[in-house]
């Protein structure tokens, strides 16, 4: 992939030591969000970043992957369905355990998010290990939609996360 708009703002995703957990480097995309200029260049990367993509519905991962999944549904005229963490959606859901790199937790969504075969293009902002996406990727199938892509802010490419989303291109805009 080119060089994108968005390298003049790399410094504002900064890393937090020791979050949630000791030994983690998380990072952290508040900065970038507080600058409106970013926020417009991230948006904008991403839609060219996915424009010869293939897909119906944009699915925004909780939390910080629905800051760029519904401005970016938007801006291409698409959906938005969601997966959320386990208590969040009120009707008829699947439940999708898996691991992270620092513990397990679960992704839910709505049964009817997705109309049988409708392509998704799966969004959030940092890939890490893959679980995550995975689990979301996952839902996705389980509710009767196709995996077209998986996209992401930011990439942590020394987790490996990448080779957990092999049945479907995985685009990210940042790498580490």
């Amino acid at each position: 992939m080119t060089e994108l708009a968005l390298t003049p703002y790399l410094p504002l995703i900064r890393t937090v030591p020791d979050f949630p957990k000791p030994g983690i480097l998380f990072k952290d995309i508040t900065p970038l969000l507080q600058n409106g200029d970013a926020l417009r260049a991230v948006i904008d990367d991403l839609a060219a970043a996915v424009a010869h993509l293939d897909f119906d519905v944009v699915v925004g991962v909780e939390s910080r992957g629905f800051l760029f999944a519904a401005p970016l549904a938007y801006k291409l005229g698409k959906g938005l369905a969601l997966v959320r963490k386990p208590g969040k959606l009120p009707a008829v859901k699947l439940r999708q355990e898996y691991a992270l790199e620092y513990g397990t937790d679960a992704m839910e969504m709505h049964v009817d998010a997705l109309q049988p075969g409708q392509k998704a293009l799966l969004l959030d902002d940092v890939l890490a290990t893959g679980g995550t996406a995975m689990a979301a990727a996952t839902l996705i199938e389980r509710v009767g939609g196709k995996l077209a892509a998986s996209v992401f802010l930011v990439e942590l490419g020394f987790l490996n996360g990448r080779e957990r989303l092999s049945t479907a291109p995985v685009v990210s805009l940042l790498q580490w």
